[in-house]
């Protein structure tokens, strides 16, 4: 496994829509697994593979229950609303407010190609719907009510 390189905003891989992915191979295995590592590392709670500069379809989150490894996913319901912040690993440092589903039923292939569902609420279903608008080349500055504001997060390793 390795880190990889996260893409920033105004890199154009970020703008362009994912092919879908058709057979799990050695390299998208790997690639999973960069991903996960890469998305820990970072201490993001999801990661779409353009953001490492892979034009696939493919994208993992952990809200904290756990790995998710969605591939090829499609939104096929949405309910509610929930507003509030919102960042990026694309976009370091900043964040704002943003209008999302509050819940959210998605269909995708798992790591063995079989076909799956997944229903979140609050921060799955917008961590749901923020990394499947990155297949489709869409950032969430994009939806941000106002304006953005900078954040920092504090080092859990200088709290020990």
């Amino acid at each position: 496994m390795a880190i990889r390189q996260i893409r920033i905003q105004g890199d154009p891989v970020l703008e362009k829509k994912c092919r879908e992915v058709t057979e799990v191979t050695p390299k998208i295995t790997t690639l999973i697994d960069d991903m996960l590592e890469t998305m820990y590392e970072a201490n993001g709670v999801g990661l779409a593979a353009p953001q490492v500069g892979i034009l696939k379809r493919i994208v993992v989150m952990d809200v904290g229950e756990g790995p998710i490894v969605m591939i090829n996913p499609v939104i096929i319901e949405t309910d509610g609303e929930q507003t509030g912040d919102e960042g990026c690993l694309s976009i370091p440092g900043k964040a704002g407010q943003v209008t999302r589903p509050n819940h959210v039923i998605a269909r995708f292939m798992d790591e063995d190609m079989n076909e799956c569902e997944i229903e979140g609420t609050e921060l799955l279903a917008r961590c749901i719907c923020h990394e499947t608008d990155h297949l489709d080349g869409h950032l969430y500055v994009e939806k941000v009510e106002g304006p953005l504001h900078d954040v920092t997060y504090e080092d859990p390793e200088e709290e020990k």
